[in-house]
């Protein structure tokens, strides 16, 4: 039984790797410039300083890099919520450290701090983010001992009155800082400074590693805290780290690509019916294919409406929402 598990995690293991190195040759590929595929190996291969390299090591490359981060650090951070919770319909952003982030980086825009600074946007992101950790951990761990019915309540009402500090923000707001602010909110992959893509890469990995030192406590919070405390597991230690490690992810994600919806959702719902509940095998299975998600609605995002780009977050939010109703669909036979 164990010989043809392990056996079934390899096979999804290589087709999620096979299905990155396509979304990744797709990403590279497509686009209205046009490079022929076998360019593309020569620019990567042996930079020339052509027109063709500076689409490949200016945009494309940089963007393909950023969506496996940002995708997979989405879908992990939903993995780890959705095992500590128990709930398959929380995300990421349910917690309203997302709101926190937004609402940072709109009142940097509406302050016009944007210009002192490239990075002032995503440091607003990430304080405003941190902001909401310390006040969300602040308000339910009590004597020791945090809430995940309080967080998650606490993050639902503080998602709200976040939305409505940014239609504040919105309603005044001048006419162009208006664009900037719903754009950034939709969420982008257009980002142009390397060094917040290489932090926001640094971090996909480095907390991949960390979260997957947990994957026997996942398991066994699975089955509700008592049991994982029989089991040997320090419940309130392993809690308190995981929502740390969460808020983190999403915190450096939303302040470098704003808020990108539904991949924290959906990916881990699909891997989990897909690769099973253990999280041996669905943390790495989720954090991969939530990078090939997102570089695909990216890629699809920037070339759709050609010359025209399309916010990510807008792909996303489509492709991901139609996907999951279509899955609650079939298993209610048809019936919602």
């Amino acid at each position: 039984m164990m010989q043809h598990r392990s056996k079934r995690w390899i096979f999804w293991l290589w087709l999620l790797v096979a299905l990155a190195l396509l979304a990744a040759g797709s990403a590279l590929f497509i686009g209205p410039s046009g490079i022929p595929f076998k360019k593309i190996f020569q620019v990567l291969w042996n930079r020339q300083g052509g027109i063709e390299d500076q689409i490949i090591w200016g945009i494309r490359l940089p963007r393909l890099l950023l969506g496996f981060a940002i995708g997979g650090s989405l879908s992990l951070a939903g993995v780890i919520l959705q095992g500590m919770f128990r709930n398959p319909l929380v995300e990421p952003y349910t917690l309203g450290i997302s709101g926190g982030a937004a609402v940072g980086v709109s009142l940097s825009i509406l302050l016009g701090l944007y210009h002192v600074s490239i990075l002032t946007m995503p440091l607003a992101g990430f304080l405003g983010a941190c902001s909401m950790i310390l006040l969300l951990y602040g308000l339910n761990a009590k004597k020791k001992v945090l809430s995940l019915q309080g967080l998650l309540l606490t993050g639902v009402m503080i998602n709200f009155i976040a939305s409505s500090l940014i239609m504040l923000f919105l309603a005044l707001s001048r006419s162009e800082d208006l664009q900037g602010i719903i754009f950034w909110i939709m969420g982008s992959l257009d980002e142009p400074n390397g060094f917040l893509i290489k932090i926001a890469l640094g971090a996909s990995l480095l907390f991949l590693f960390v979260t997957y030192f947990f994957h026997s406590d996942l398991n066994a919070l699975a089955l509700g805290e008592e049991e994982a405390l029989h089991l040997g597991v320090p419940v309130e230690r392993t809690k308190r780290l995981l929502f740390i490690i969460t808020s983190l992810l999403v915190g450096v994600s939303v302040a470098v690509a704003g808020m990108i919806g539904f991949v924290g959702l959906v990916v881990p719902h699909f891997m989990r019916r897909i690769v099973g509940h253990d999280h041996r095998i669905l943390l790495v299975a989720s954090f991969l294919a939530g990078g090939v998600f997102l570089v695909f609605c990216d890629t699809l995002a920037r070339t759709v409406i050609a010359p025209l780009e399309l916010p990510v977050g807008v792909i996303t939010g489509i492709l991901g929402g139609s996907l999951f109703v279509w899955v609650l669909t079939r298993e209610r036979g048809g019936k919602v």
